[in-house]
C-alpha cells in the first residue's frame, strides 16, 4: 500500500525558518534508511504558505487568494510518498522519525504528522472503466519517461 506521510506545519515552519545542520543530517539518514528499506518513493519539504496561494472554486467562479493562510494547524510543511505493507508499517516508521535537537529551530514546538492511504485504482470500481485504467497507466508510463529526460 502507498501512504503519504503529511508533516504538519506550525509556528516555526510558518515563519520560513530552516533546520539546522544537524537536524539536516539526521533527516538525510532517516531518508536514506527509507530508501534501502524501499518504503521511500518521494518525499519533499514546503515553503511556507505566504509564499504560496490557493484557488477556490465557487460552481464557475474562481478566486486566487495569496498567501499566507491563517490556520497553521492545517497547513503542511512537508510530506514523504510512502510504500509499505501496512498502516502499522507506516506508524513504526513515522515513530523513527528525528524529533527537533535542543537548539535547533522548532525544538519543543508540538508537531503533528499525519498518514494517509493513497487511493490504488482497485478502489475505485467500476466507475474506473478499462478505458480510464488504460488512458492512467499511459500518463504514469509518460511521466517516468520525462523523469528519464
Amino acid at each position: 500500500m502507498r501512504v503519504m506521510v503529511i508533516i504538519k506545519a506550525n509556528a516555526v515552519s510558518e515563519a520560513g525558518v530552516m533546520p539546522g545542520e544537524k537536524m539536516l543530517a539526521e533527516m538525510g539518514k532517516f531518508n536514506e534508511e527509507l530508501v534501502k528499506a524501499g518504503v521511500m518513493l518521494a518525499g519533499e519539504g514546503l515553503h511556507p504558505s505566504s509564499k504560496g496561494k490557493r484557488v477556490r472554486f465557487s460552481g464557475a467562479q474562481k478566486a486566487v487568494i495569496d498567501g499566507p493562510f491563517a490556520e497553521t494547524k492545517e497547513l503542511i510543511a512537508g510530506f514523504w510518498l510512502w510504500q509499505v505493507r501496512s498502516m502499522e508499517e507506516a506508524v513504526e516508521w513515522v515513530k523513527r522519525i528525528p524529533a527537533p535537537n535542543e537548539g535547533d529551530p522548532g525544538y519543543g514546538e508540538v508537531s503533528e504528522i499525519e498518514i494517509r492511504p493513497v487511493f490504488e485504482a482497485s478502489d475505485f470500481g467500476a466507475e474506473f472503466t478499462p478505458e480510464l485504467r488504460e488512458q492512467e497507466e499511459r500518463l504514469r508510463a509518460q511521466i517516468e519517461e520525462q523523469k528519464k529526460s
